[in-house]
């Protein structure tokens, strides 16, 4: 199986998250994962901007070495990113309102200007690369958005929205808290855009193409492992405080399971040994079922995964 590649994920920046799917030891259960506090703190020490990233050699790649067809291959993972990122960061003002935690919800505020940073990465790397003909950030998105498959729609709008318009009604409802986290910081970041970092950011160092963006979507990984860990010191807590919240995970996961393997598994894609960013539909899920294992594991819900 895959394993993340020792010049990205075991840099001391990555592991320093505590994102159980780093640490070899997550697989005996052992827990290393950091307070919100230490979080919110690590997030403060790892900032970087958008504005930095120089786009010039990524035009050129993009127009000149990358043909069309492999494009439209490209759009799929791009697409999938830029709007979910849009996406999940209109999600978070009702997840942060029903945190229990003040020192939770100041994380969590943390998170909010990190998905709108990882929407300008994207919608910088449209503009300045000459992907898209949109000349706004609205406009680019709506162009953007016919690559996507129904499933991605399903998790996002139906399965996460659902639950995150009930916390806005009833704030208090913590069961409906568990089930947005695990969806969002599980399933969505944990599993799906995790996963899909890792094999475009190894695709691209493979061919030597988007050298800007690699070292964006490298920021933005090590962003995401920041905010999965601070979902499962949150489910972690959560459960073992009352075994109801431990079930509330279990349920989510079960019920949006059929819409996270469909978003792995592009709908240009039916052989499931077709490459795309040099891996096979089969070898991106068995990468990402691993690290939900071992953050289960962590969680204290082995027999979860």
């Amino acid at each position: 199986m895959s394993r993340p590649s020792p010049s990205r994920t075991d840099r001391v920046d990555f592991r320093a998250t505590g994102d159980p799917a780093l640490l070899e030891a997550s697989d005996r259960g052992d827990s290393h994962l950091l307070t919100y506090r230490q979080l919110y703190e690590l997030w403060e020490r790892q900032q970087w901007a958008v504005q930095d990233i120089d786009f010039s050699r990524d035009r050129a790649d993009w127009h000149e070495r990358i043909p069309p067809d492999e494009r439209f291959v490209r759009m799929y993972g791009l697409s999938s990113f830029f709007i979910g990122e849009q996406r999940v960061a209109a999600e978070l003002g009702p997840m942060i309102w029903a945190c229990p935690q003040e020192d939770m919800r100041i994380f969590l505020c943390t998170q909010i200007a990190d998905e709108a940073r990882h929407v300008a990465f994207f919608d910088r790397f449209y503009e300045q690369v000459g992907v898209l003909e949109g000349e706004t950030l609205e406009a680019r998105l709506q162009e953007t958005s016919p690559h996507l498959n129904p499933e991605f729609g399903e998790l996002f709008d139906e399965l996460l929205h659902r639950r995150v318009q009930r916390l806005a009604a009833e704030p208090e409802d913590l069961e409906a808290l568990v089930e947005a986290v695990t969806i969002y910081h599980m399933v969505i970041e944990g599993m799906l855009a995790l996963t899909g970092q890792h094999f475009i950011i190894d695709y691209n160092e493979a061919q030597g193409t988007l050298p800007g963006f690699v070292e964006g979507f490298t920021n933005v990984a090590r962003d995401e492992h920041r905010h999965v860990a601070f979902g499962s010191r949150l489910l972690r807590d959560m459960a073992s405080a009352e075994p109801r919240y431990g079930e509330a995970i279990q349920r989510a996961l079960a019920e949006v399971a059929p819409a996270a393997d469909g978003v792995l598994r592009p709908r240009f894609i039916q052989d499931e040994n077709a490459q795309i960013f040099g891996a096979s539909v089969a070898e991106t899920r068995e990468f990402a079922m691993h690290a939900l294992q071992r953050r289960l594991k962590v969680i204290g819900l082995a027999t979860a995964a």
